[in-house]
């Protein structure tokens, strides 16, 4: 665990630190209004009133009292009101949206009753898992699409029992023209990262996708900041009554992150990287670049040099993609080079370090990349490295995201005698061995078996008859039984209330719609 104001009194000491550029507002008034919002926490998620099969969802995923945006989000949300959201990464804004959109599913209902739009695929998985988790005690299916990924099988899951849909808007677009998603049950409306989507470009996709479903239905638009085109975007296509929810910073939820940043030459770049990371040695950090080339140069330059390290980028594929991302999160891997978009999705407790080799295109990134670190009440540093052709830039970021009294440092190279000195703890840390991370599902998922049986939509085999046979076994109800998943060869279903064990023995002896399919616990 870094202890970061030792640290920062060890940097000064060296003289790593520089100078401080601290813009100042009123404290006292920054106090009250701090106060006031930690004073209106609610003691637990029942206060909402939510079913509690949610309740006990979010208690064995730890999360015991809302956060801000929760608190303000989720009562709104079960009265199906417009909301416009502004809160930034990190606020739980994903449980917040997730609640109202799974207490209000209902699970006869095979068509999606809601429809999630997010700009990358990282995080259209990361919405999937979340929103799984929520509602999993209540059988919610969140069915996830996304381009660079099999058509025929997303419209093969899609053609199944899909309480939401999440993905992005080229490729659910794409199912929407085909046919493929049918949204006319939609009765709620989810746009994520809405600022991050139209920087990249996509309103047209999302105008479009949005004409697709009922007029009558509920939106809910999420952005860490706010701009003229999102306003534009509220005003045409949500209720004249919606509501405007703007989360201020408090010490609930303000990421508790030391924003730095270095002045370096372009030529010696790489090397002086190395020499930071030496002194500052993170226990999890994110390095940002712009391009995909510069993000296969930074990562091979950082493996010769042996660290447990991995590359993201658009440019890879997407089985590749995922399996660094699990890598990263289990802590397998302390390193991770990536572009802003490959990024997206990948939410860390205990990241402590975000470097920008680059600094962003666009100033809104440096929210985004920097809001990654210091979540979940841990500190975090941000380190942006600023060559002269990148000094206009970072000026214009400068001034949108420190005029409120945020602190940020200038440091500058650290002697060779500070990296010389910092190299037995680095080394130390690179070749300790890492113990797994604790997944925050486990404890949802104890009680939950996933079973396999080697027979699917090629045998014939629909839900209806594997939910005949298991109801068929003494003691199992439907609601012993979660999702099912048809592929062509293969279908899993999760036996709920620890149940599984029995289930398993139990149909050694039994068919389903008369074939004979093996049984087994799943692998995956």
């Amino acid at each position: 665990m870094v202890d970061w104001r030792l640290q920062t009194v060890l940097l000064k000491e060296s003289g790593f630190i520089k100078e401080k550029n601290i813009k100042l507002k009123d404290a006292v008034c920054i106090r009250q209004r701090k106060r006031k919002q930690e004073t209106k926490i609610k003691t637990s998620f029942e206060s909402f009133g939510i079913s509690p099969e949610i309740v006990k969802a979010l208690t064995s995923l730890r999360y015991f009292n809302p956060t801000a945006v929760q608190e303000a989000v989720v009562p709104l949300g079960l009265e199906n009101k417009d909301i416009i959201v502004e809160s930034q990464t990190g606020s739980g804004k994903t449980v917040a949206f997730g609640i109202p959109l799974c207490e209000q599913a209902e699970w006869e209902e095979n068509k999606p009753q809601a429809l999630i739009m997010v700009p990358t695929r990282e995080l259209a998985l990361q919405v999937k898992e979340d929103l799984m988790n929520v509602g999993r005690l209540k059988r919610i299916k969140v069915t996830a699409v996304f381009g660079k990924a099999p058509f025929k099988t997303q419209k093969s899951e899609l053609k199944q029992k899909s309480h939401i849909v999440v993905g992005t808007p080229g490729r659910l677009l794409e199912h929407l023209k085909e046919g493929t998603l049918v949204v006319d049950k939609v009765s709620s409306l989810v746009l994520d990262e809405a600022d991050e989507m139209l920087n990249m470009g996509f309103i047209d996709q999302v105008e479009d996708i949005i004409a697709h479903l009922p007029q009558e239905r509920q939106t809910m638009l999420f952005s860490a900041t706010m701009s003229e085109e999102i306003n534009r975007l509220t005003s045409f296509y949500m209720r004249d009554d919606r509501a405007s929810v703007r989360i201020e910073a408090s010490e609930q939820n303000t990421p508790k992150i030391l924003h730095s940043y270095i002045t370096v030459e372009e030529a010696g770049k790489q090397k002086l990287l190395m020499d930071l990371l030496t002194v500052e040695n993170p226990d999890a950090c994110i390095i940002f670049c712009n391009t995909k080339d510069t993000v296969d140069a930074v990562e091979a330059y950082l493996k010769r040099a042996d660290l447990p390290i991995d590359k993201l980028h658009g440019g890879m594929d997407q089985d590749d993609r995922l399996a660094v991302m699990d890598a990263f999160r289990s802590g397998k891997l302390r390193y991770l080079v990536a572009t802003d978009v490959a990024a997206r999705g990948i939410d860390i407790d205990n990241l402590t370090h975000v470097v920008n080799y680059d600094v962003p295109f666009e100033k809104e990134s440096y929210t985004h990349r920097t809001g990654r670190t210091g979540r979940a009440g841990k500190r975090g540093l941000a380190l942006t490295m600023v060559s002269e052709q990148d000094q206009r830039r970072w000026q214009d970021i400068r001034e949108f995201a420190f005029n409120d009294g945020q602190e940020l440092t200038e440091i500058f190279t650290p002697s060779e005698r500070l990296v010389s000195r910092s190299k037995a703890a680095f080394n130390k840390k690179i070749n300790a061995r890492v113990k797994p991370k604790i997944a925050r599902n486990k404890e949802l998922n104890k009680d939950i078996t996933k079973v396999y049986f080697n027979g699917g939509k090629k045998k014939k085999l629909r839900a209806g008859d594997f939910v005949g046979t298991l109801t068929s076994i003494r003691d199992v109800s439907a609601e012993d039984i979660g999702i099912i998943t048809i592929q062509e060869n293969v279908t899993y279903v999760e036996i709920m209330n620890g149940k599984g064990p029995y289930v398993i023995s139990e149909m050694q002896d039994r068919t389903v719609k008369g074939k004979t399919l093996k049984v087994r616990k799943a692998r995956k």
